[in-house]
Order: C-alpha cells, then structure tokens, then sequence
C-alpha cells in the first residue's frame, strides 16, 4: 500500500523558523562643510550605494547636519556612533556593527545566577581528557621534574 504524503505549505510563525534583523533603519548624517566629515562624505558617493544594495531589508536615510560632526544612528534614537575624522573603510566596517547590533543599550546584569541543581556535564577537571591507562604511572610518580618549575 503506497504512502501519501501530505502536501502542506510552511508557514512561519512570529518569526519562529526564520531570522529577523533587529537593525531596521540606519541613519547616515552628515555636513557639508566641516572637515569631520570628509571621510563621510566620501562614503556616501562611493560605497553608500552598494551598502544600501547589498541590504535592502534595512531602511537606509541620508540626512544633513550642519556644522555637526557626522553619526550614524540605529533605529531612530538608540544607538548614536560618532565617525568623525573616519575613512570610508571604517565608517563601512562601524555601519556593519550597527547593522548586527540591535541598538539596545547594554544591561547590566546585577546579580549572578545561582542554581540549586547540579550540573549535567558534571564537574571539569584537567585530568578529563587523559587516557584512564596513561594517569597515573610509575613513569610519572618517578619523574617529579615534569611538575617542577626547574
């Protein structure tokens, strides 16, 4: 008697199965003028195209600031990075970190977490990956030099 099978589309659920960017926008500002932001300026005629291509799930904003230093921002407000006096290169590899950050600060964790369980893996101990035949021996209880510092 031959199988069915049964055809069914996936569907994904509150993103379970498929990964979602927390980065949904970058903003890039800048100012004509001020010497900060040569190096900004410089990206957005030459690499911000290819960046905005190559991620096209990121909203992607270009605004002016005068007589500011240049920042990039993530999401809004959340995340300001300051890129004064930067290359192209590195303003690319500081808007990359944004783009796999979240923007969320940092949280402090205050207290560490205690279990009353023990572990599973057990306790580490060096002797782990020893061969059970080659620890101890005569050979190594001779030799005290082996453990010595001289």
């Amino acid at each position: 008697m031959p199988v069915r099978v049964i055809q069914s589309i996936s569907s994904n659920r509150n993103g379970i199965g498929a990964y979602i960017f927390q980065c949904k926008k970058i903003q890039f500002c800048y100012c004509n003028w001020a010497g900060s932001s040569r190096g900004m300026n410089l990206f957005l005629r030459h690499m911000f195209a290819k960046f905005a291509q190559d991620h096209p799930y990121i909203e992607m904003v270009v605004s002016r600031r005068p007589g500011k230093h240049p920042i990039l921002r993530v999401n809004g407000r959340e995340k300001v990075i300051c890129v004064r006096n930067l290359d192209p290169l590195q303003i690319l590899k500081k808007a990359e970190l944004l783009k796999n950050s979240s923007g969320a600060k940092l949280k402090k964790v205050k207290w560490p977490v205690f279990s009353m369980n023990t572990s599973v893996r057990g306790i580490w101990s060096p002797f782990h990956r020893q061969n059970v035949t080659s620890f101890p021996n005569s050979q190594n209880i001779n030799n005290e030099h082996i453990y010595t510092d001289k």
